[in-house]
This record gives structure tokens, sequence and C-alpha cells, in this order.
């Protein structure tokens, strides 16, 4: 399912426009983004929680010319889903 196809049935479940759905969807992305770029947690029940971490700087090593790297740090976006979301997948 694509972005449009979701848009739609979403739309259609709601009972809205497609343009009205897609004004809001696009508004909570932007608000999880500006949470996430603040370092906050995010939970949505029945979801699941979306958190930064930072990784930590390392030293990798090229295993053609065993060359050793520094690979600095950098913030990664983990997800974990909730456990009601996990039951439904077993």
């Amino acid at each position: 399912m694509n972005n449009k196809e979701f848009t739609s049935e979403l739309a259609k479940r709601l009972g809205c426009t497609i343009k009205e759905t897609s004004d809001q969807m696009t508004s909570f992305l932007s608000d999880l983004t500006q949470h996430l770029q603040e370092g906050s947690s995010l939970s949505i029940q029945g979801f699941g929680s979306f958190e930064v971490k930072k990784k930590a700087e390392r030293i990798s090593i090229n295993p053609t010319t065993k060359q050793r790297m520094l690979v600095p740090p950098k913030l990664i976006l983990t997800y974990k889903p909730s456990i009601s979301l996990k039951d439904k997948f077993k």
C-alpha cells in the first residue's frame, strides 16, 4: 500500500475528503518529526514507541585494505512495536 492508497482509505473511514486527510497526516508527521528532533521519545498507544538514540563513535576496519577508520557518533531513530501490535502477528 502506498501513501496515496493509504490516504484515500483513511479518508473513506473518517468520512473526510482526501485533501483534509492528507493535511492531517502531514501535520501529524510534522509534529512527530519535531518532537523527535528535540530528543523526546514518543509513544502511540496500541502502535508502539519511537525514540532517538545516540550511537557512539567507533573504529571500523575496511576488510579489503585493512585500513582503520573512525566512524563519528550519530543519532538513529528506533521503533519498538507495542505488545498488542506484536500479538496480532503471532
